[in-house]
């Protein structure tokens, strides 16, 4: 009896050290990703640089800049809603489902907020993708961050139908931390895209 229960305390540290190497690996393929979406950023940021300051005619005829009040509001919710991510993680490391659940909601519903605002800007504005470089590089940045946004939603969604699994998150939380760090690099690439784009005029 006694070398059985031996042979179970033996194997449960290997076991949950394995698990944690499992989730270490992961979270380091994950950052090699994000690191490669910082690359893509990084030369579309470069890219706007180089156009601007070299362009004789840089806005389209007719415009003579962005507004900034609606863009200003959507970006102080997104950046928020990093801090109310993070009190989501919290919750879950304290496994109290509930607290967890309302905050990746709310969080959910302010990056939902960005993007119909993102929207309603782009409904409003007096020029396209095809009016000028300016256009383009407006629409291509704003437009493959939002995309970037729409997933990070989808990924709390996912996250949160886990979150109804018995025992699902008993397992490791590799998930939800995978998603809160994609919301917290898209946070960042956008405050960058909004001095950009709007403080820099």
């Amino acid at each position: 009896m006694s070398s059985i229960i031996t042979t179970e305390h033996l194997q449960r540290p290997i076991t949950l050290e394995h698990h944690h190497d499992e989730e270490a690996n992961s979270m380091f393929g994950f950052v090699v990703f994000l690191l490669s979406e910082s690359v893509i950023f990084l030369s579309f940021f470069i890219g706007y640089f180089v156009y601007k300051t070299t362009a004789i005619n840089w806005l389209p005829p007719g415009v003579s800049g962005l507004e900034i009040k609606d863009p200003a509001i959507n970006t102080v919710i997104l950046v928020s809603s990093s801090g109310v991510i993070y009190v989501a993680e919290k919750f879950l490391e304290r496994k109290n489902l509930l607290g967890f659940r309302v905050f990746l909601v709310a969080t959910m519903a302010m990056g939902t907020y960005f993007l119909v605002g993102q929207g309603i800007e782009w409904s409003h504005l007096e020029f396209g993708f095809t009016s000028g470089v300016f256009g383009g590089m407006f629409y291509l940045l704003t437009g493959f961050h939002g995309l970037h946004v729409a997933s990070g939603i989808l990924l709390q969604g996912i996250m949160l139908m886990r979150s109804f699994i018995p025992g699902n998150y008993d397992r490791g939380h590799f998930g939800i931390n995978a998603t809160s760090l994609f919301w917290h690099f898209v946070d960042v690439i956008w405050i960058i895209l909004f001095i950009l784009l709007y403080l820099w005029q």
